[in-house]
């Protein structure tokens, strides 16, 4: 097998390289069998990462430990489930999955593409094949996954413990898929510019491959977020860890082309930012591989010190050159074909929006790299911590916020007094009673309140935009609500698509506010012993430890301590946290292999988690270590994630009424007039 997979690997390095070349050179314009060999040559390239991948995959649920990946990776007694979660936990397996998706997205987006787009493929095919060239490059020269050991082991070493968790089995693909898919835009932007076909043709060409990305990022994200939040024991979900803000960058500048890009459709302006944001997205998701590979700064998600990290860097920096610098040539050509006529319009909202996320973006970005800048400046790493993303990020992250109510309430072009007075005063009303009800409530830090005050002008909003939309179909065409609701959505899904996912949006804010208002306390207990917290909520949380117990459960050991779990006197049943201790076996002996891991015992409901970390026993007795915490709201991140996959999904199905690109020259010379408004939700219906 590794000799299969060996072969295929170098086979695709070669056809990759070929199919670059040529559709690079340009000399399929003249040749139409070049152009379909350009095209074959993708296919072939993810027929022969595929077999790859199932080399690897073989050697995997075979145990050939000889493979030096699989020792690595795996153990004799890993459950099957995570044997295959194996081929994702390394390095070496994680870019061969990276290989195997980027090229089977550049098939389907070669098989998929209307012909319309026929003149960008060749050169969306050369740029998803050079990045598929450098992916399967620095496998065969630096991390071959196919590598052998001098000899055969009888086991191996066994998977990381905090990786035997479901979310490894959902996050790392989740996320890379996000990662790899926005491959595509960037190719075919690439393609826009080398064929100087810069109209919003490529827009629409990638919009559902747009929507796909940072669909499947979010959902990454958010597992990740639960991931860490039930298995490393600390209570939180989002430490502002450089790995997780990694993640985060690109999402940032994902989202804010998805907004702007609606610019360019209806109205033929910032062409410059859409591509500039396309370019950056890619080169982030880049950087993001860069930082987890390289070892240059410490962190719980990235792999260890290589030298891969090194060959990512170097392809950034070339990435990056030639896509800024072709960019600069074609910067006279993407002059924009409208003005913006005011401060108070949809467009003006769009780019402040725009504004906030590269804002948020760039702060991130710094506080990231600051570690490593100081460090080559003043000779000492100086590590940026929480409060300096909180206190930077969380007032524009609130601005932001604002925005996300404003945008949609806003006419496009320029607003009137009477557009703004009939679409603002039942939004702002909300707003000011939420306001008063969380005072009443007791909430008094500035954050919180301003938080779910601003949840309450968006949600408005947002049902505002429905029942009007809502209403106009009930009274047109006599439908019930239910059907209007289902018609009015099934019309034109990618706006209420994208109201929905707002109210995903709008569920995490409040979710992030509450976390302000945790409670947390440490204790030893005793069998029979009882201890009481508070919760945010008026009522007490009672724990009585009743017992640790120890077992065997397959390639661990297992220390299980139980709770008795009360709530104003009423049993709430029992609760266990756990330490474990995994092993393998070398020459029949179980060997302790790695550290203990953790796994919190947790109660969640609407209003609030309760959240027991297990620390270990006192002097081998039954007397235990607790960490009790109670974290509100964190049910709505979960929840939020959810709906946000549900609207996105909404947006990016097939038809629904899409935007048609408007006449440029009527766009550019004649305002909407107020008198208009009043009909967007018949329009809509």
């Amino acid at each position: 097998m590794t000799f299969l997979g060996t072969f295929a690997l170098w086979t695709a390095l070669l056809v990759g390289l070929w199919g670059a070349v040529v559709a690079f050179s340009g000399r399929w314009q003249w040749q139409p069998v070049l152009e379909r060999s350009v095209t074959r040559s993708v296919y072939a390239v993810w027929f022969a990462v595929a077999v790859a991948a199932f080399a690897l995959f073989r050697g995997l649920y075979a145990h050939d430990f000889n493979i030096e990946y699989v020792w690595a990776y795996t153990a004799r007694n890993l459950p099957d489930v995570f044997i295959a979660t194996a081929f994702w936990a390394g390095q070496k397996g994680s870019l061969l999955l990276w290989a195997l998706v980027l090229t089977l997205f550049a098939s389907l987006a070669q098989f998929l593409t209307p012909r319309r787009y026929a003149p960008l493929l060749p050169y969306v095919a050369g740029v998803t094949q050079a990045v598929a060239v450098f992916f399967i490059a620095v496998m065969l020269l630096a991390a071959n996954p196919f590598e052998r050991l001098p000899f055969t082991p009888l086991d191996g070493r066994g998977l990381n413990p905090q990786l035997q968790n479901p979310g490894m089995i959902i996050h790392p693909p989740l996320l890379y898929l996000g990662y790899i898919s926005f491959t595509i835009p960037f190719a075919f932007a690439v393609a826009a510019l080398l064929s100087r076909r810069l109209d919003t043709g490529w827009i629409f060409a990638i919009r559902k491959w747009s929507l796909v990305s940072w669909l499947f990022l979010s959902a990454g994200i958010t597992v990740g977020m639960w991931w860490a939040y039930v298995e490393l024991g600390w209570g939180g979900y989002w430490a502002w860890d450089p790995v997780e803000n990694a993640s985060l960058l690109p999402w940032l500048t994902m989202t804010a082309f998805l907004h702007s890009v609606m610019i360019q459709e209806k109205r033929g302006m910032l062409k410059r930012w859409n591509l500039t944001l396309v370019v950056a997205t890619f080169l982030l998701t880049i950087f993001g591989t860069f930082l987890t590979r390289s070892g240059v700064i410490a962190s719980v998600h990235s792999f260890t010190q290589s030298p891969v990290g090194w060959y990512f860097l170097g392809f950034l920096v070339i990435a990056g050159i030639f896509a800024y610098t072709l960019l600069h040539t074609r910067w006279p050509e993407l002059a924009p074909e409208a003005e913006l006529q005011s401060m108070l319009s949809r467009e003006a909202a769009f780019l402040f929006n725009n504004l906030l996320l590269v804002g948020i973006a760039f702060s991130v970005l710094w506080g990231t790299m600051f570690p490593i800048i100081s460090e080559l400046v003043k000779g000492t790493k100086i590590t940026v911590g929480p409060p300096f993303f909180n206190r930077v990020n969380v007032p524009l992250g609130l601005l932001l916020l604002a925005l996300t109510g404003i945008g949609p309430l806003i006419a496009w072009r320029r607003a009137s007094r009477a557009n703004l007075r009939r679409q603002f005063t039942v939004p702002l009303a909300v707003g000011l009673l939420t306001f008063a009800a969380s005072l009443v409530a007791g909430i008094r830090e500035l954050y919180p309140l301003v938080t779910v005050t601003l949840a309450g002008f968006v949600g408005a909003a947002i049902v505002q935009e429905f029942g009007r939309g809502v209403r106009a179909r009930m009274r047109m065409y006599g439908d019930s609500i239910t059907t209007a609701l289902a018609r009015l959505v099934g019309r034109n899904r990618r706006r209420y698509g994208g109201y929905i996912v707002h109210v995903g949006i709008l569920c995490y804010c409040v979710a992030f506010a509450g976390m302000a208002f945790r409670t947390d306390l440490e204790a030893t207990l005793k069998p029979g012993d009882s201890i009481s917290l508070a919760s945010p909520f008026g009522h007490t949380w009672t724990f009585t430890h009743t017992g640790v117990s120890q077992y065997k459960d397959a390639n661990r050991y297992v220390s299980a301590a139980a709770l008795r779990l009360g709530r104003e006197g009423k049993d709430m049943g029992l609760m266990t946290a756990e330490k474990r201790q995994h092993f393998t076996l070398e020459d029949g002996v179980e060997m302790k292999s790695f550290e203990a891991s953790t796994e919190v015992g947790l109660r969640s409901d609407l209003r609030e988690d309760v959240y027991v970390v297990f620390e270990g026993v006192v002097n081998g007795t039954e007397e235990a270590k607790y960490r009790f915490t109670i974290n509100p709201l964190v049910w709505w991140v979960w929840f939020g994630g959810i709906v946000l996959v549900i609207g996105g999904l909404i947006t990016m199905w097939p038809g629904g009424g899409g935007p048609v690109a408007p006449n440029r020259k009527v766009a550019a010379t004649v305002a909407q007039p107020a008198s208009a408004q009043p009909l967007e939700a018949l329009r809509d219906a």
